[in-house]
């Protein structure tokens, strides 16, 4: 048998090839008035990237950032056909509804009281949103993750809603890239830590002389949505 006619019983594996990053960084809003819709997000507190205008006037560019976001919004003028006002169910995640509720009315912003959801049922005539279309005033009566909401509108209408999110639900987080956006999110995760480890001493009947790395284990699991420590 020639060298030619010699078979492997090795099977070849073609690699995969790996999925690149792909980050969303900017959902385009469509706004009537540019310099209107400037001054309102400049007054949320948001950060403006870029306020950029081509020598012919044709186009202009205008981009904000919320504090602590990945993903930027852009507006002006010939950026996008949509109509104006046509961009719905904007979510800005937060880790207490209240507080950042009690911010944009500090600055002169009207914004909804906070509701939630009637566990999806889809009735009423309310501005429909994520999980249904049924606004209950108050915050969950569970203080669950994803139900509590407040709405704000842009002058255009554009609009926006508040999502109150302390836990994650699995999948949703990576646990090697725990990170937390502001020192009173950190401060809240660090409270149900505490809470969590004074349960955890209670069934053991002793000190836990290392309550740091449970504290730490017990905060990476809870934000990646992993099943938490005892």
């Amino acid at each position: 048998m020639s060298s030619s006619e010699v078979h492997s019983d090795v099977a070849v594996v073609t690699p995969r090839a790996q999925t690149p990053d792909m980050k969303l960084e900017i959902v385009v809003i469509p706004v009537s008035d540019v310099d209107r819709a400037k001054s309102f997000y400049d007054g949320l507190g948001w950060r403006l990237d870029a306020d950029y205008a081509s020598d012919d006037g044709y186009l202009r560019v205008i981009q904000f950032t919320p504090p602590s976001s990945g993903c930027s919004v852009i507006f002006g003028k010939n950026v996008t056909a949509a109509a104006p006002g046509s961009a719905q169910g904007l979510y800005l995640i937060v880790s207490d509804i209240g507080a950042a509720r009690d911010v944009l009315i500090s600055r002169g912003v009207e914004i909804s009281e906070v509701f939630h959801d009637a566990d999806g049922v889809h009735a009423g005539a309310d501005e429909p949103y994520l999980f249904g279309r049924r606004r209950v005033g108050g915050l969950d009566p569970e203080h669950r993750s994803y139900r509590s909401f407040a709405s704000f509108r842009d002058p255009d209408g554009n609009g926006w809603l508040f999502q109150e999110i302390t836990v994650r639900l699995p999948g949703r987080v990576d646990a090697d890239g725990t990170a937390f956006t502001s020192s009173t999110e950190l401060a809240a995760a660090l409270q149900r830590a505490a809470v969590a480890h004074g349960e955890h001493e209670t069934r053991t009947g002793q000190h836990d002389a290392n309550w740091a790395d449970w504290y730490a284990e017990y905060i990476v699991r809870e934000q990646a949505g992993k099943e938490l420590p005892s």
